[in-house]
Parts: structure tokens; sequence; C-alpha cells
């Protein structure tokens, strides 16, 4: 595993000498499979040495890689660069780590897709960065109503006394995020009773696809912690906004010192090189809807009726605008877009493996996103008819992936097909699953 302990650690950090000085005793060399489950192997110091140079032994069957009993090991070398002494628990850190098998990176594999895409964008001389911003909700334990029974506003977000009732749990996520260098900047209780978002500074893509999975992780544990739980789930109550994970977007030249998306002679700011990376999303967005929406529940959220507060803030078709969070896309000032079709169960890696795929096809093929439109989408959608609508299921959305051309070429055939055929499989198990609903709708007919 020489040339994989190279590839993952090009700087030679040698992580024993690393835990020496900073008090670790254990290491959690860490993975996300294609549904974005977080697996792990708790590695204590003595053996992080070996593990660095051959990776932790895992078996692929075992979590959702598409594998069967019958592959050889698969070994997860940790990123060294991606280390997090966890804040609460100092004795651990926490590692990132690349897929390997047979001495090989794992192609079908979300960390290794990522860097494959950032790869492609290195040759072009292009470095994106991006920030995300995760929505959750505090809930029960039993997860089936929100932790905060007097969080009962009909327009709660931003409510300061519902946020402060929360304050214990939240600056301890906070805290940690500054402790760990992350700079967040504000926290908020958002548009849904229960739920909350918080902010840190946006940076190289692979750093903040880290650092979101990270982020899930911390915000899910600490609130365990309190006697509560966390959810990043898409729609997790019918009645409320759904878990957004709104990404914003830019491309910089390899130093990282200059915004290429700035300086566009239009009255959005855009360059033209930010409107082909633009249109490359906007082409490709139906196809990509499988990797930002990736559950049954998600499309619950992207056509959904009104909320009890009035708007589910999420997108149902393919438009941009500027400052307008109708539409799926954002351009809230120069240099950079939101794109807020993604939700809370999206792969921190895969999320940001196919927006940067998407974009460079808009760059390489000079792909046009059409003119903005300025009105109110969730009044006004109707008077579009040219824009396309957004899959209306997930079944939907595996078939529209299944059949792309364009990121089957710039992802690969076996990540495509490892992940369509595990949701077909996915969608087949909800699909014979009995509901209450069919039981009430259906039993007397």
């Amino acid at each position: 595993m020489v040339d994989a302990f190279k590839e993952t650690n090009p700087k030679g950090i040698n992580l024993k000498d690393v835990a020496k000085e900073k008090g670790i005793e254990y290491f959690l060399v860490s993975f996300v499979d294609l549904f974005g489950a977080l697996r792990s192997k708790l590695v204590p110091t003595r053996a992080i040495e070996q593990m660095q140079n051959d990776g932790a032994g895992f078996a692929g069957f075992a979590t959702w890689l598409n594998m069967t009993p019958a592959h050889p090991d698969l070994f997860g070398v940790p990123d060294p660069e991606s280390l997090v002494q966890i804040p609460w628990q100092k004795e651990i850190g926490w590692l990132a780590s690349d897929l390997y098998m047979d001495g090989k990176p794992v192609e079908a594999s979300p960390r290794v897709a990522l860097k494959n895409q950032l790869k492609r964008a290195e040759k072009m001389n292009l470095r994106m960065k991006t920030g995300v911003e995760c929505e959750f909700f505090i809930i029960n334990q039993s997860g089936t109503a929100i932790a905060d029974t007097a969080d009962e506003a009909t327009k709660p977000c931003y409510d300061q006394l519902a946020l402060m009732r929360r304050f214990p749990v939240i600056r301890k996520i906070c805290d940690a995020m500054i402790e760990l260098g992350w700079n967040p900047y504000q926290n908020d209780h958002e548009d849904a009773n229960g739920q909350f978002e918080m902010n840190w500074d946006f940076d190289d893509a692979l750093k903040t696809a880290d650092r979101h999975v990270f982020f899930k992780y911390m915000v899910k544990a600490l609130c365990e912690n309190e006697g509560m739980r966390a959810t990043f789930m898409p729609k997790p109550f019918s009645h409320l906004t759904g878990n957004g994970c709104h990404a914003h977007i830019s491309l910089w030249d390899p130093s990282g010192e200059e915004n290429l998306f700035l300086h566009g002679p239009n009255e959005l700011g855009l360059s033209e090189l930010a409107y082909d990376f633009l249109g490359g999303i906007m082409h490709n967005a139906e196809e990509l809807c499988a990797f930002f929406n990736p559950t049954v529940n998600s499309y619950k959220r992207i056509n959904a009726p009104r909320t009890s507060s009035g708007a589910t803030w999420a997108p149902s078709s393919v438009t941009y605008s500027g400052n307008n969070r109708t539409h799926m896309i954002r351009v809230p000032g120069e240099g950079r877009f939101e794109l807020r079709l993604m939700d809370g169960a999206a792969n921190p890696y895969l999320l940001q493996a196919s927006v940067l795929a998407a974009g460079l096809d808009g760059i390489s093929n000079k792909r046009d996103p059409g003119k903005p439109h300025y009105i109110d989408m969730y009044e006004e959608g109707h008077t579009v008819e040219a824009d396309k609508n957004l899959p209306k299921c997930l079944l939907d959305a595996i078939r529209l992936l299944d059949k792309s051309t364009i990121l089957r070429k710039e992802m690969g055939d076996d990540l495509i097909d490892s992940f369509v055929f595990l949701k077909n499989q996915e969608w087949r198990d909800y699909a014979t699953h009995l509901t209450e609903w069919e039981r009430a709708n259906t039993l007397d007919i």
C-alpha cells in the first residue's frame, strides 16, 4: 500500500508523532459509503502507523458499497490532513480515509469520486471552493416529535426564545467549531419548529466535504449527550419546512487567491466562466437529483405543498435568479451562486463531486444557462413554461441518472452503476412496504 500512502499523504505527516504531540490515544478511521452512512474503525495510537501504511480493514459487503462477501478486503487509508481532534473527547482523533482494494482506489466510493473530480479541475487550472448550509431538527429520542414542546410559533424562523432554549447544545457545537478553526459565524433557529442551522467559513471542496461529514456526526453526538436526537432527514414532519443543504459555489485559480467567478459584464456580476459552470448545473439538474435528493423522503421536500410557515423554501423546477430564494439557484452577490436543491440526506462527497462534474461539463461545452427569471416561482412559476421540472420521486431520479451519458462520462460507470443498483434496491424495499395511508384509503375498496 506504499502508493496509497503517498496518494493519501503527500506531505508525509506521521500520525504517531501527531498523536504524541496532541495527546491522542485513539483514532476513528472513517469513510462514508454510497448512502452517506459514516463507517469507522477505532484504532489505538499504538497501531496507527500500521493503519497509515496499510489502511484499516473493512468488509465492503457490510456497508452500502455494492460489494459481495466474495470481494477482497477493503482498506481505508487515513488522510492526515483531515484530522479532527474531537473537542469533547480530546483523547480521540477522527480521520477521513480513502478506500482501496487490491492496492487501487475504489472508484465507486464517495471520497475517491470527489478527489477524481478535483484532479480534473486541477488539470484545467481550476480550484473549487464551497460552503454548505446544513439544516437539522432537534427531536425526541423516539423521533416522533421535536424536543422543545414550547416551540410552537407559526413563523418560528429566527425565534430568539426558541433558539436560546437550545443554547446549551448549540453553544457546544459552535464552541467545537471555533476550537477546530472552522470560523463559524452565525447560528439560527430555522423556518420549522425545532429546526436549526449553523454556518462556518467556505473552503476548498474536499475540506468542506470532510467538515460536512464530521459536522453531522458532531451534531448528532452532542444532542445525544443532552438526551435528545438530531436528524438531517429531508422531511421528518409533513407540515413543517424540510431540511435543505444549500451549497455556495465558486471557482478559483490554482493558488486559491483569485475568484474566477467575479467581474462579469452582466446584471448578476458573474464571469463568463461562472455562466458556463452554471449552465452545466442547469443542463444536468434533473440527473443530479439522485445525488442531491437521494431518498424516498427527499421528494416530500422538493415537491411539497405550502408548510405551516407559508413556504417550503425548496425548488420544484430548474431555474435561476438573482437574490431570490424561490429559485433552484440564487445569485446573492458577485462571485458565487447558491444551489438550493440539495437536502440533508445528500452524501457530502457526492454532493461536491457531482456539482463539479456537471460544472466542468458546462465549461467544456460552453453550456448556456438561459436567462434568469426575476419572479416569485411559488406564485408565478406556472407562467414559465419552457423550464424543466424536477423529478417527482426517487425512482424517476434514479432512472434519469442511469441514462445520463454526461455524468457517466464525467464520474464513471462504476460509481453510477453501483449507486443506481443500490438505490433501486432501496426503492423496491419502499414500494413493497405496506403503509397506514394505504390501509386508510384502500382497505374498503
